[in-house]
């Protein structure tokens, strides 16, 4: 069985591709390149983190999940127009990290991270130094902080995600948008598969985006340029059930056992990151994994199985917020 760290495992091939296409110095003639200079991950937890419900267990690096409550948007970042709660949480969410630096290759779901530096030289020569979003990590944050929604890597990717629910082709322009919708950028409008910008609709012909290096998340004007290739609507998705809380797993190849414990084969496995729904948690049989070892196990319900925690992308190995089961 082969299981990755999350920060390579999350970034797969596509993490530098991704940041090639978000700069303006950058292009998507540049070929992708490996992830294994992948970005920073997230820093561990604060010692004494582990909480005492789970004595026996070792707290692994993460952060919080979905949904955690995100700072008040600058005024002028919000929805400029009615929009479903979900939309607005997406906006919100975008527009919490307005001031935050532009970064090549930086960005996760749970936050700025450091980038790469860009091989072309110019302003992101020294991104590796700088902690910020490129423009797909940006929209993947606003869309899982906000609304629990798993975007892929890419920003290619992310246009043609089968998951939206619904597209507007570069004719239409903004008029049938509502705020949250992802505004694409590219070299061909007509082939989604050379989309190579992003950003985050607000409403009234306004965006929110993480452009290039050298600048910060900013609100702009939408661009309707050559290069305009429409946009999909995200809000709508299917959300937690009642009683559930959503968590990202990481990891490639995960195992989903029937109990508690690795003693039962795998009813499923996960390829790789995942958005589960986690109805309750439990002691069970001790795990060591990864360089962490825990007991403590979730139940998703979506499944019928069990998931260690040690696979759920949080730093806390007793999950905030999910009832003992």
């Amino acid at each position: 069985m082969h299981r990755a760290h999350r920060t390579l495992a999350t970034a797969g091939g596509l993490l530098l591709a991704t940041a090639l296409t978000c700069t303006g110095t950058a292009t998507a003639a540049v070929p992708p390149v490996s992830s294994a200079a992948a970005a920073a991950p997230p820093s561990p937890p604060p010692a004494g983190a582990t909480p005492e419900a789970s004595p026996s267990t070792d707290n692994k690096p993460g952060e919080p999940a979905a949904g955690a409550p995100a700072a008040a948007p600058p005024p002028d970042c919000r929805p400029l127009a009615d929009a479903p709660a979900q939309a607005q949480a997406i906006v919100n969410a975008a527009c919490s990290q307005i001031g935050v630096p532009y970064s090549w290759g930086g960005g996760s779901v749970h936050g700025p991270t450091y980038g790469q530096d860009y091989p072309g030289g110019g302003p992101g020569a020294h991104d590796s130094q700088v902690k910020g979003f490129d423009c797909s990590h940006l929209v993947q944050y606003a869309a899982w902080q906000g609304a629990g929604i798993a975007l892929p890597e890419g920003t290619w990717n992310q246009a043609r995600w089968n998951g939206a629910t619904a597209r507007f082709t570069r004719a239409q322009g903004t008029a049938p948008l509502q705020p949250g919708d992802l505004l694409l950028w590219g070299s061909d409008p007509a082939n989604l598969g050379s989309v190579h910008h992003i950003a985050v609709y607000l409403g009234n012909g306004r965006m929110v985006e993480a452009r290039e290096s050298g600048t910060l998340v900013m609100v702009s004007d939408v661009r309707l340029d050559s290069q305009y290739a429409g946009a999909l609507r995200i809000a709508g998705t299917q959300q937690p059930p009642a009683g559930t809380k959503r968590f990202m797993t990481w990891g490639t190849h995960v195992g989903l056992r029937p109990d508690p414990g690795t003693q039962k084969p795998p009813v499923a496995r996960l390829p790789g990151p995942t958005a589960v729904d986690v109805l309750c948690q439990a002691h069970g049989e001790t795990v060591t994994a990864e360089g962490y070892t825990n007991d403590a196990w979730s139940y998703l319900p979506k499944y019928k199985a069990w998931i260690s925690n040690i696979y759920i992308n949080d730093p806390a190995a007793w999950l905030p917020g999910v009832p003992t089961c």
